[in-house]
């Protein structure tokens, strides 16, 4: 068994000193993270005191407990995030033991101890209990080089034992490894799942976090005295937040070719309406695929650390069923709809599974990917009412998303620069190449208007609107638009997707009710006339 005293602190990992109030702690050990509204982090620090009669050695675990995650599944998903072949190799692993394999998934891995989602209330407990003149220790199933790190970085351990590559430190193996050490009812110990009850049998205590209530009715059988925490509870809003519904907006796209075909049909509406479900159960399984690909650059984030996945609200253990049931459901509609629409739909997932492991990290091709991703809406829209989609209306989308996308890495990298960065975590850019990109956001964005114009003075707009002269009024709306959505994100006011800024923005939300109107003059204006005249 490999173990470390941990004695040595860089300048930015200097341990607190004992004594130090429960406000100091969490600015200095969590500064990254704000209170989640379901999580109750109030543990009052003369109240812990008073349930320490005599303090000595408490030992603590770290998955569920110490941090509101799994660092087995976080490396995982790290490993699988940076290169797939890591997690390959811990498949390999697999024949040796589950010690070999977290090892191997640590070492592929890029956990960052510092960005993990950390239980402010067991923090204070710790905190408390080293006030009173105990020692802590961190006992571990994790490998051994995370828990060095998380005992480097919190600053509350006097030494960090984890598994070493060949046994595996949970149940029974770290009860016997804790009792060989310190000697048995010598120690607290502070656990949350039932693997730890061999180890509260040998306590002097037992310390439950977050326990469900007939895991707290079986340690208070097997442990001397027993002390439950609880630090958060059940609650149906992370999982929704998961799902990101804001995006769904995207998802509108699958109306355009309907509406641009003059098919406003009951039975239109109805296949409209169901590839509209498709794309967003779909969307949302990629959406979880890509915050469980993405946590370690979402926690150094100042908005996206707030995920349900990186805030730790939400179990990452839970990540992969909600990603099966999400994308089995979008594709099981889609199969219902014919195997158009699956294949569409198919390609759909493909394209963004290959998007959040590979192609966000190469320059240029993922703007083209994010600028596909929103074409092949309008494609699903054209396949599910059995339509051609009007080769103006590709030629339209191809570069409007285009500047869309270039206009989301414009937002990135303005706010890096903002923030001192040189560049984006995961991404193929610099701060330097953001003359670029903005560039091509206003350049890809009128063309797009001038697509428009053409189409505004080809034969086939006679055939589908009596006042087509009233479209010029959507080429000038476009042309504004896109110019203001530009010059906001240079100036720093655009947040990291323009579509959700759009939903929420008035003047966006004017021109939209004016290109309506201009849609609907063009359309009805010349029946409107003879009508009133």
């Amino acid at each position: 068994m490999i173990s470390s005293q941990v004695t040595g602190f860089t300048a930015a990992e200097q341990p607190l000193e004992s004594g130090s109030n429960v406000v100091a702690l969490r600015g200095a050990l969590a500064p990254q993270f704000q209170p989640e509204p379901d999580i109750d982090t109030n543990a009052d620090l003369d109240t812990a005191r008073e349930t320490l009669s005599t303090p000595g050695l408490l030992v603590v675990d770290l998955d569920g407990t110490l941090v509101h995650t799994d660092t087995l599944f976080e490396s995982f998903w790290s490993a699988l995030g940076r290169d797939w072949r890591g997690a390959l190799g811990a498949a390999r692993a697999l024949l040796q033991g589950r010690a070999a394999v977290k090892h191997s998934l640590a070492q592929a891995a890029a956990l960052e101890a510092e960005h993990l989602p950390y239980d402010r209330a067991v923090l204070a407990y710790i905190e408390a209990w080293r006030a009173e003149g105990g020692r802590a220790v961190l006992v571990t199933a994790a490998d051994q080089s995370i828990a060095d790190a998380v005992a480097a970085h919190t600053g509350l351990f006097d030494e960090a034992h984890g598994s070493d590559g060949q046994t595996n430190l949970k149940g029974a193996r770290k009860a016997a490894f804790i009792t060989a050490r310190w000697g048995a009812s010598r120690f607290a110990y502070m656990g949350d799942a039932s693997a730890d009850l061999p180890i509260w049998q040998h306590a002097s205590r037992a310390i439950t976090v977050n326990a469900p209530a007939a895991l707290r009715r079986r340690s208070e059988r097997v442990a001397q005295h027993t002390e439950h925490m609880r630090t958060r509870g059940f609650a149906l809003r992370p999982y929704l937040d998961a799902l990101r519904p804001h995006q769904w907006l995207k998802n509108l796209l699958v109306f355009l070719p309907m509406l641009a075909a003059h098919q406003l049909s009951a039975g239109s509406l109805g296949h409209a309406l169901a590839a509209f479900a498709s794309f967003c159960l779909v969307a949302s399984a990629v959406y979880v695929l890509n915050d469980l690909l993405d946590l370690n650059s979402d926690r150094a984030h100042p908005r996206k650390r707030a995920r349900p996945f990186a805030s730790g609200r939400l179990p990452i253990a839970h990540g992969p069923a909600m990603l099966l049931a999400l994308g089995g459901g979008g594709l099981g509609i889609a199969m219902a709809m014919g195997p158009q629409m699956l294949a569409v739909m198919t390609g759909y997932m493909t394209l963004t599974t290959a998007y959040s492991l590979y192609l966000k990290r190469a320059a240029v091709i993922d703007i083209l990917a994010l600028a596909g991703l929103y074409t092949m809406r309008m494609v699903a829209g054209a396949v599910a009412l059995g339509i051609e989609l009007s080769a103006w209306l590709a030629a339209f989308s191809l570069f409007f998303f285009f500047a869309l996308a270039a206009v989301k890495r414009q937002a990135e990298l303005v706010d890096h620069k903002a923030r001192g960065k040189t560049a984006p975590a995961g991404r193929g850019y610099s701060t330097d190449d953001l003359p670029i990109i903005t560039m091509v956001g206003l350049g890809s964005g009128y063309l797009s208007v001038l697509v428009m114009a053409l189409y505004v003075t080809s034969p086939a707009v006679l055939a589908l609107y009596s006042m087509p002269q009233a479209l010029w009024g959507i080429c000038a709306v476009l042309l504004y638009w896109v110019t203001r959505m530009v010059l906001l994100t240079q100036r720093g006011q655009m947040h990291d997707d323009p579509v959700v800024f759009a939903a929420r923005d008035r003047v966006s939300h004017f021109s939209a009710l004016a290109i309506l109107g201009f849609g609907l003059w063009a359309a009805l204006g010349e029946t409107l006339w003879t009508a009133l005249t």
